[in-house]
């Protein structure tokens, strides 16, 4: 027979998660009626270790009290296949998630080296899967979300792209769209492909920081065709403008912004 600081010993698990154990039933020491004291035999190691090793596996404890009461090897196999499941699925939301934190890392290269600064670059494709008609019809976002997966996979596989259309007067249309980066075209394309091999690029800042709440359209459009006057550019009379970033100073918005301009 072994004592509770035996068995915390040689089996590396707390006092604690043995008493824990002992609560939710999935291990019955004897009580020694002269010291009061818990006494473990080699059948309650045994429960201990089995419970360890469906912990291990991230088993939660109702189903390992489940088990004890009785499953057959094809239940056991059953249970496991659900917990690789999960598993699989929760490595696949975690790569999406790496995969976001690099992007946002790079955002803030982008945002050091292109802030106020015009160059030449492509668009890369863009699946288009839904659009808001007017950037201020938030009524329609309902509709659109109906469009993608779910609001998680929008958060994480698509953004969301403000349009702007103008000709030599001004501004003449305003929307956003939601567009999944293609890396490739390998996969199955359901929507709307959207590619612009030549464009003027530059990192804008917006928010109170920066503008003190003031719109900024005007000035952005006066100096987009300032440079591609200067640099011989033709406008191809469209704006795409990503958020890359959104940060606080002084208790104010930094907002940070992409914009491709296409041009000829």
């Amino acid at each position: 027979m072994y004592t509770i600081g035996q068995v915390a010993k040689f089996l590396g698990v707390s006092r604690d998660t043995l008493k824990f154990y002992e609560e939710k039933e999935l291990v019955k020491p004897q009580q020694n009626t002269e010291n009061g004291y818990r006494e473990y035999n080699h059948f309650d190691i045994y429960d201990i270790t089995t419970v360890n090793f469906y912990r291990e596996m991230d088993i939660e404890i109702k189903k390992i009290q489940e088990l004890r009461k009785g499953k057959s090897i094809e239940e056991i196999q059953s249970l496991l296949e659900e917990k690789e499941q999960a598993v699989l699925e929760e490595i696949e939301y975690k790569k999406q998630l790496l995969k976001k934190l690099q992007i946002v890392k790079e955002d803030c290269e982008k945002i050091k080296l292109f802030l106020g600064k015009y160059i030449v670059k492509e668009m890369k494709p863009l699946e288009i899967k839904g659009e808001i008609d007017h950037f201020t019809a938030y009524d329609e976002y309902e509709t659109l979300q109906e469009n993608t997966d779910s609001l998680k996979k929008a958060v994480t596989l698509t953004s969301l792209t403000r349009v702007i259309s103008f000709n030599e007067e001004g501004m003449i249309g305003n929307k956003f769209i939601i567009a999944k980066k293609l890396e490739d075209f390998d996969g199955e394309i359901e929507g709307e492909i959207l590619s612009h091999p030549k464009c003027m690029y530059t990192v804008i800042e917006d928010g109170r920081w920066s503008t003190g709440g003031k719109n900024i359209d005007r000035n952005v459009e006066a100096s987009l065709r300032k440079v591609a006057i200067d640099e011989g550019y033709e406008l191809l009379g469209l704006v795409y403008i990503n958020l890359l970033l959104t940060t606080y100073e002084d208790d104010l918005e930094r907002v940070f912004f992409e914009m491709y301009a296409p041009i000829k």
